[in-house]
């Protein structure tokens, strides 16, 4: 069997002819394949000592140009395994270039009737992706500001990490 690179006998080490190019290709490969290029935006707003308060909303902006394009929205929660209850109430306060401004209020299931954290997640972290809106369009272009608020009992909610926004436009084919 042949090497695979070419050994210098002055030196006393080998070159790595195609190895280094096959490590290249692979890292590319994994790297193209981890990259979503439809998602045009894509923020978390870290929660400070894990307590979310509810005088201070999660903010996002983001700018559209394309009006005519149909877009996802998603939410992410993060929390502890601490935290204290089986759902989070959402409020998602959207406000349009012209000032209009549009509520929406979620009830995300955190864990299920059993107590099992639903989810994606290691050790005392879950990480929960929230399907927001689908196949939505922008009306007017400009600055879109968008805020999410709990909408617990308690004022300030223990054990919740951040929250995060992603807005990614619908591929033509239906995804």
């Amino acid at each position: 069997m042949k090497a695979r690179g070419v050994i210098n006998h002055s030196k006393g080490e080998m070159r790595k002819g195609r190895s280094n190019a096959f490590i290249a290709g692979i890292l590319l490969a994994v790297m193209t394949l981890s990259c979503d290029s439809s998602t045009v935006f894509s923020d978390n707003y870290r929660l400070e000592d894990d307590k979310w308060s509810m005088y201070d909303p999660a903010s996002y902006t983001f700018t559209i140009e394309d009006t005519v394009g149909t877009y996802n929205l998603d939410l992410s929660v993060r929390t502890s395994t601490g935290y204290p209850y089986r759902n989070m109430y959402l409020f998602v306060v959207t406000s349009f270039p012209s000032g209009t401004t549009v509520a929406d209020t979620l009830n995300v299931r955190i864990a299920d009737e059993k107590g099992s954290w639903l989810g994606r997640g290691a050790g005392d972290l879950r990480e929960l992706a929230v399907p927001y809106k689908a196949n939505v369009y922008f009306p007017e272009k400009g600055e879109y500001h968008f805020r999410v608020i709990h909408g617990m009992r308690d004022t300030v909610l223990k054990g919740v990490h951040d929250m995060g926004m992603k807005i990614s436009l619908k591929d033509s084919r239906g995804k």
